[in-house]
């Protein structure tokens, strides 16, 4: 009897803990999603394949599941409910298009059960993962559903021409109507796989104003922080190679216009982050119980390196190497890591009360640092925030000679000191040796010898200056000596490219010695 009545109480108490959303408890709406799901895929496989139509995207197919069962339906012990479904025919083209059969669809959500994350948002939203890690159901808010449906036309042309993008992959929408409430459903692809652990994880808009996280947030196992909390554990940014860092900023740039010309706003980078060198693999218990999972997500695009890859056919598109489909990169530090990302968050249109939410905010702060702003404000900064403190891209060292201009004066310089330098040289050995044989009186050191040797910087009064064309440089260099007086050697050289002429000259000094013992520098202009 004890037995039963401490079993009797820990359901209780764990019914006291589940999380409630429009008074429903979160085993029962996991529930009436499984069987929602599960009655309306199956039923679409006896429907034929064909092209897509307008009128597709606005048909809303409803179905009632008593607790007792029907005809249609399957007996359940939930509350009864009616369940929705939006577009069936247009979103079966999306999974088609994203290589997601039916039989993979319903194994996914319906047979294993769905696991609840936590919200690190203020939206208040549920959010459901997969037991295979393949995809997210998350519940919106009405007007959000409204939008998605205005958007379906646009996001599926967008998808033809481009299935390569970090857009969200929308492969379902739905409603469950119980107990009075419309609790409305999003399945989406999902971004940070859980067989990889993230070590950081960010929330991005490339605003400042209130962007990082709260002390609650940061309090938790595995926090989601933001833009400031970015910039100060990251100052740096991350570092890509050359190709993956232009295939990724075009991505981005393509997806921002899309979201620019829907009039979308308010919408978020999600990047986790991976760390090679201590690398931890997710639970074993996180993973499907069949091991099913094991070689990488299998839906085409789904992965982030799939969605910057470029132009091409996704034909390997089960991931098979360690990095589960990231992106390879580096910090400043060259610390290996893996990166997940993906936009999210994209149904916020920018209407009346986002127009008037900005124009509050303005008057107290600076209108350019708040995350709410029209379209294409939001998207110039986000790529700006993106491409100059996220993501940087590697700077190879490149070794280059230095180009000769046209008035090169080091080239000039290092030409005329060689020549120089080996005239010195031999006048200062003759010098040293006259020196030291004792040639040299003290008489013959007058005043005008030692300012010779002295002070060799001194420019004669009769220095003279001509102008030669440009096209050529001369260095002339004329040795006199008294003991020959006919005879005079002189040399030319020719630097091309050049408008500068430097000359030198040995003036004879009247002393008397039997060998030169000054120089003169003419510079011509």
């Amino acid at each position: 009897m004890s037995i039963a009545t401490e079993t009797s109480m820990e359901r209780s108490h764990s019914m006291s803990r589940e999380k409630t959303y429009k008074k429903t408890t979160s085993s029962a709406l996991k529930g009436a999603i499984q069987l929602g799901i599960g009655y309306t895929v199956g039923n679409l496989t006896s429907k034929p394949d064909r092209d897509v139509l307008m009128q597709d995207f606005y048909v809303v197919e409803s179905v009632f599941l008593p607790s007792e069962g029907s005809n249609l339906t399957p007996a359940h012990h939930y509350p009864d409910f009616r369940f929705k479904t939006y577009a069936p025919l247009a979103f079966r083209y999306f999974r088609d298009l994203f290589g997601i059969k039916p039989d993979d669809y319903l194994y996914s959500l319906v047979n294993e059960p769905l696991i609840e994350l936590a919200n690190p948002g203020a939206s208040g939203s549920l959010f459901y993962l997969t037991s295979d890690d393949e995809f997210i159901i998350k519940t919106v808010q009405h007007k959000e559903a409204k939008f998605l449906q205005r958007l379906l036309p646009g996001y599926y042309m967008n998808l033809n021409q481009n299935p390569r993008t970090l857009l969200p992959k929308f492969y379902g929408l739905y409603c469950i109507q119980t107990g009075g409430f419309n609790i409305r459903l999003v399945v989406m692809n999902n971004v940070l796989p859980r067989s990889v652990k993230m070590h950081y994880k960010y929330d991005l808009k490339g605003s400042t104003y209130k962007r990082r996280a709260s002390r609650k947030e940061r309090e938790k196992g595995r926090p989601t922080y933001k833009d400031l909390d970015f910039q100060d554990m990251h100052e740096e940014g991350l570092y890509f190679d050359t190709e993956t860092y232009n295939n990724l900023m075009k991505t981005l740039q393509r997806d921002c216009r899309v979201l620019e010309s829907f009039k979308i706003m308010d919408y978020s980078l999600l990047l986790g982050v991976h760390v090679l060198d201590h690398r931890e693999v997710g639970d074993p218990g996180q993973t499907g119980g069949d091991n099913r999972r094991n070689i990488g997500q299998r839906v085409l695009y789904s992965t982030a390196m799939e969605s910057i890859q470029g132009d091409g056919k996704a034909a390997e598109a089960v991931t098979t190497d360690d990095t589960m489909g990231g992106i390879p990169a580096k910090t400043y530090k060259d610390e290996k890591l893996l990166i997940f990302l993906g936009i999210i968050d994209i149904l916020q249109s920018y209407r009346f009360i986002k127009k008037l939410e900005h124009s509050w905010k303005a008057l107290v702060y600076d209108g350019d640092s708040v995350s709410v702003h029209r379209p294409g404000f939001y998207a110039s900064r986000f790529l700006k925030f993106m491409s100059t403190r996220v993501f940087r891209k590697n700077q190879p060292i490149r070794f280059s000679p230095s180009k000769r201009t046209r008035t090169s004066i080091p080239a000039l310089k290092s030409s005329s000191q060689e020549i120089l330098s080996s005239q010195a040289d031999e006048r200062h050995e003759e010098e040293r040796r006259d020196r030291l044989g004792g040639a040299w009186s003290l008489a013959s050191l007058d005043g005008q010898v030692f300012g010779s040797f002295l002070h060799p910087d001194l420019v004669p009064a009769n220095t003279s200056f001509h102008v030669l064309s440009t096209s050529s440089i001369y260095v002339n260099v004329e040795n006199q000596t008294e003991d020959r007086d006919d005879v005079a050697s002189s040399s030319t050289f020719t630097l091309e490219d050049s408008a500068i002429c430097l000359t030198s000259e040995q003036s004879t000094v009247d002393v008397d010695i039997d060998r030169d013992d000054g120089s003169v520098l003419d510079v011509y202009l």
